[in-house]
């Protein structure tokens, strides 16, 4: 009897948030790792940091994504040596991509965001679906909570006429102060409605300066 493919997948919840600014990128997640009604714990990194100005936040099946990880860590690091010089991030964008694709007959169950600076300096983020296709936009969501967080961002960010700006502008007009506030916002809101989303919020700020890290509490229940 043939078995299906399902089974080997899983989805262990939690939504992944980023938002590009003029010299600036805000990449969010929460911590909670859960399946079903079950939480295994509620203090799990979604972002890993890839290069020097590149972060990267996943959702989905957390074995696959740890795979994902350690490939792109392994990709960067021989990089490193052929170039003497770290990746950038639409370098790493397109990384990504062409990862995602050789594995697209038996893909690698994560939804990915990926944030960072340019080589202008310019904030950018970079959506995916599951088999490697990806566009360059202002903000993003993934996860389980991205369907309660996109509506308010296209609210907050899209420009109200298709005549004076793109669709989704590669950059949004926000301060990064405002950008940091709009995330906890959206993440407080999603956490009251999906039960994979919750506990705590990681917030990772990609500037000039580097990269800055906070964390705070959301809804536990």
């Amino acid at each position: 009897m043939a078995l299906s493919r399902n089974w080997m997948y899983e989805n262990n919840g939690g939504t992944c948030v980023a938002i590009a600014g003029a010299d600036y990128c805000v990449v969010a997640a929460d911590t909670r790792l859960s399946i079903g009604y079950s939480i295994y714990t509620r203090d799990y990194s979604k972002i890993c940091k890839l290069a020097e100005k590149c972060v990267l936040a996943s959702s989905g099946f957390q074995g696959d994504i740890k795979a994902l990880q350690k490939n792109l860590a392994a990709r960067h690091l021989i990089y490193q040596h052929q170039h003497n010089k770290q990746m950038s991030c639409p370098a790493m964008a397109q990384l990504l991509s062409n990862t995602l694709y050789y594995k697209r007959f038996f893909p690698y169950y994560a939804f990915n965001v990926l944030g960072g600076l340019d080589n202008e300096g310019k904030g950018c983020v970079f959506t995916y679906d599951a088999v490697g296709s990806y566009e360059r936009v202002g903000y993003s969501a993934q996860g389980s909570g991205s369907t309660l967080i996109i509506p308010v961002l296209d609210n907050q960010l899209k420009s109200p006429s298709p005549l004076l700006l793109p669709a989704r502008d590669p950059v949004t007009p926000l301060s990064e102060s405002d950008a940091v506030d709009l995330v906890k916002d959206v993440f407080a809101s999603a956490t009251e409605r999906d039960i994979y989303t919750g506990d705590k919020l990681e917030i990772v700020v990609v500037n000039a300066s580097g990269i800055r890290r906070e964390f705070i509490d959301l809804r536990k229940d």
